[in-house]
């Protein structure tokens, strides 16, 4: 069994959160200097997703560490979107993890940059209700394919899907993990149905990963 912390809400924060908890929005509470990501096409800081602590996802070996996320990403009412940004190599995502972490690609020390928004445009930063539970883990499409419908079905469905911090990943277009590894789930997000507008496709689910060592991160995206 795989531990997970299943996402059973999202809370407005009242005020700026400034310890380094897990999050969405806002800006970045750093651990070490800040480092943050460029998009690679268009030398523009990413934008802040959120910041996730490692100890619930890796144990004794991610106590004190935090993983931050970031992908490129439009202002509000600008007409944009880079493809790239479902790819974990495409230089239009990134997961930092600090202290200690390596980046694939390159930072600036910005210590202030853009954060998510609401649909208005307003910059906007929750913190997370959590529920811990166990799931199975992975499977290949073929030990899949062995089970009964029923069983297929509710491995896919209840045990899981979700939005979740650690556990075991739902890819709906085939096993994708990056390239390297071995890879813990950091994050699965259904972003469509957050409550903050993160353009990723039309029917994203966003995908974070971290190293087991604690070392780097990936992120990708499977759109249908």
């Amino acid at each position: 069994m795989v531990r997970t912390l299943r996402i059973t809400g999202f809370s407005v924060a009242g005020r700026p959160i400034s310890t380094p908890t897990t999050k969405f929005g806002g800006q970045p509470v750093w651990l070490a200097g800040p480092q943050w990501p460029i998009s690679a096409a268009w030398d523009r800081p990413m934008r802040f997703v959120g910041q996730i602590e490692l100890g619930p996802v890796l144990g004794a070996v991610g106590h004190g560490r935090v993983a931050y996320v970031f992908v490129t990403h439009a202002d509000h009412e600008e007409d944009f979107f880079d493809p790239d940004v479902v790819d974990p190599d495409g230089g239009e995502n990134a997961v930092i993890v600090q202290p200690g972490g390596d980046c694939a690609g390159p930072v600036r020390p910005l210590t202030t940059g853009p954060g998510l928004y609401g649909v208005d445009g307003s910059q906007v930063e929750f913190t997370v209700d959590l529920l811990p539970a166990d799931e199975p883990g992975p499977m290949t499409d073929e030990e899949l394919e062995a089970l009964p419908s029923a069983d297929r079905d509710r491995y896919h469905v209840e045990l899981i899907d979700g939005d979740k911090i650690g556990g075991t990943p739902l890819f709906f277009q085939g096993d994708e993990w990056p390239d390297g590894g071995p890879w813990r789930l950091l994050l699965q997000l259904d972003s469509n149905w957050a409550p903050f507008h993160l353009n990723l496709g039309s029917s994203p689910r966003l995908f974070a990963f971290v190293s087991e060592d604690g070392a780097q991160g990936r992120l990708l995206v499977q759109d249908s």
